[in-house]
């Protein structure tokens, strides 16, 4: 089979495993068997006439042939999706950025950027989801989307080692604050002693291991109360006196009623950086259009006052 006659079946397949970084992951997120996946990958490397895979102990990453095919399929497959919607009468967009964003970049600044672009530029469409930095790294790779925003920590290593380097613009970093409910003892200060927090009770992040939502620089084994994934949850939780939470001092716009975010005294001063991130090629007009929103935003956000 030459690689023109690959089904678009198998391109769809293709991107979701380069996009998860695993063919497990792409199977679930498909509703397909893994065996199933690698019938399609298989089929399509021998179109390739090369592997377009490289297999890891980790998952596997997509070789210089596969990066070409990812790009590509993301192309076509656009192409296809936006003609079925023109022949269900769908309207056509003038333009189409694509953008992810980790979560608590999702709580505050994407709502507010997303709005900025509306009233400037409405003939812009944004397809965005949340995924978490690695995800959003592989699917900037992918070419699944446009712009990224990427969390990032102390010592602010690149995101991965692929070649291209990926272009980075800091948008905001500021100091990692505390979560906690008005009602706290700890909420009297403007601010947290960090021997304060030995003893307390943590509302910590699932899915990225207990220490998300614990204070980093903590000398105890943390007392984690509850997780949660979603921010409203954990917050939520906050408010309740059910425990407290680490948060990005950009979070502040987004702090619900009952719940305050204090910085922390002494110890090593804990940052973090919220980063846009594209692969180093030029970007259409709707892009640039979009990425100035997710910066005049951050700006706006990032006042000292905070």
């Amino acid at each position: 089979m030459a690689f023109g006659d690959a089904s678009l079946t198998a391109l769809r397949v293709f991107r979701e495993v380069v996009e998860r970084g695993t063919l497990t992951a792409a199977a679930t997120a498909l509703g397909y068997t893994q065996s199933a996946v690698s019938r399609q990958i298989a089929t399509l490397e021998r179109a390739a006439g090369v592997p377009l895979l490289e297999r890891r102990h980790d998952g596997v990453r997509p070789t210089p042939a596969g990066q070409v095919v990812a790009r590509r399929a993301a192309a076509v497959i656009d192409q296809i999706d936006a003609t079925a919607r023109e022949l269900a009468g769908i309207p056509g967009e003038r333009a189409t950025v694509r953008l992810g964003w980790y979560a608590s970049a999702g709580a505050w600044l994407v709502p507010r950027a997303l709005a900025r672009v509306r009233h400037t530029h409405p003939g812009i469409t944004v397809v965005g989801r949340e995924a978490g930095t690695p995800a959003l790294v592989r699917a900037l790779r992918a070419g699944t989307i446009d712009l990224a925003l990427l969390a990032s920590a102390p010592p602010y290593r690149p995101p991965d080692a692929e070649t291209p380097a990926l272009m980075l613009q800091v948008l905001t970093e500021r100091a990692l604050r505390i979560a906690i409910s008005a009602d706290h003892p700890l909420a009297r200060r403007d601010y947290i002693d960090v021997a304060d927090l030995r003893g307390q009770r943590w509302i910590a992040g699932s899915g990225a291991g207990p220490v998300m939502g614990v204070w980093p620089g903590l000398d105890e084994r943390p007392d984690v109360a509850h997780t949660a994934r979603d921010w409203l949850a954990k917050l939520a939780l906050v408010g309740g006196g059910c425990g407290i939470t680490t948060v990005p001092a950009v979070m502040l716009p987004a702090l619900p009623p009952g719940v305050r975010a204090l910085p922390v005294r002494g110890g090593a001063n804990e940052t973090r950086r919220m980063l846009l991130a594209r692969l180093p090629r030029p970007l259409s007009e709707a892009t640039t259009r979009l990425a100035e929103a997710l910066r005049a935003t951050a700006v706006e956000a990032d006042s000292p006052s905070e």
